[in-house]
């Protein structure tokens, strides 16, 4: 893989699932390059931009925070607990400007849309946000006109021939026990089995949304030479993997939290190592066979 990205730079784009599969990227090269001085790790003050360098390879693997992928109210990395989420249309140049000269870019968008069924689309600036008209659309026309921009961006602003471009499909939460037969009011916690029914499907993933980006890259998007990282349905059986109570990242849980996991445990992110370094294999698959 090293040696793949010699001399080019790598980006996983989107929210903290992807900087979690980001990280599990980083973690699985860093074995492989032994000596300290041989790799760096920096992150921008505002959290926005995490580099990893290997600097035998001249190459680097960087996370880039853009929940949303176009401009948002929920752009700050560190404070970004937003209730009612907006993002600005049009806005995909508002981080794109970041990712341009990448070599391997991987975006992902999913949970942030899902607040309710509809969803707030801005005109304007979002610094002007008292000033400019907003309209609410449904969740899937609001998903779709961020997922066409970002296939623009991609037109726009990679060469198809030297470079490649993912996405990553949803990652499913495991927040309701009844969903895979268990008595209600559970959740991830404590949970130390994989569910075995093949056709199981969580009622927190909204196929509507991924049935829109299948409409758009079997449309007017398929012009687009974009590999999509399907790690939905694998990823769905593994009520066992999520971080639970025991999450490190940010700020963990106190005792009281601890003490009720039924509140506080987290059942959207994944253990490191776990499952997400099964979606990087996919991912290191489809960079060699695409």
């Amino acid at each position: 893989m090293l040696e793949t990205l010699r001399d080019k730079r790598m980006m996983f784009v989107g929210d903290s699932l992807n900087r979690g599969q980001f990280t599990s990227m980083v973690c699985l090269l860093h074995s492989a390059i032994p000596s300290p001085e041989a790799r760096s790790f920096h992150m921008s003050p505002d959290q926005q931009h995490t580099v990893f360098a290997a600097r035998d390879y001249n190459a680097t693997v960087e996370f880039y925070w853009a929940p949303f992928l176009l401009q948002s109210n929920a752009d700050d990395a560190v404070l970004h607990k937003i209730s009612d989420r907006t993002v600005r249309n049009g806005s995909i140049a508002h981080h794109g400007r970041h990712w341009e000269g990448v070599d391997v870019i991987v975006f992902n968008t999913y949970l942030w849309w899902c607040s309710g069924l509809r969803f707030r689309i801005m005109n304007g600036p979002i610094e002007e946000a008292k000033k400019n008209e907003t309209v609410w659309v449904s969740t899937e026309e609001a998903y779709s006109m961020a997922f066409r921009d970002l296939l623009q961006w991609v037109r726009d602003n990679m060469d198809y021939n030297s470079t490649r471009v993912f996405f990553t499909s949803m990652s499913p939460t495991h927040s309701k026990s009844q969903d895979w037969g268990d008595a209600p009011g559970g959740n991830c916690y404590n949970e130390t089995a994989m569910i075995d029914d093949a056709e199981y499907w969580g009622t927190d993933s909204r196929r509507s949304v991924m049935r829109v980006i299948t409409e758009i890259l079997d449309g007017d998007g398929a012009d687009v030479p974009l590999t999509f990282l399907n790690i939905t349905q694998l990823s769905m059986y593994r009520k066992d993997a999520h971080t639970s109570i025991y999450k490190k990242q940010w700020n963990p849980l106190t005792p009281e939290q601890i003490a009720d996991p039924r509140t506080y445990a987290d059942c959207v992110h994944w253990c490191l190592p776990g499952l997400q370094d099964t979606w990087n294999e996919l991912l290191y698959t489809k960079l060699f066979y695409p």
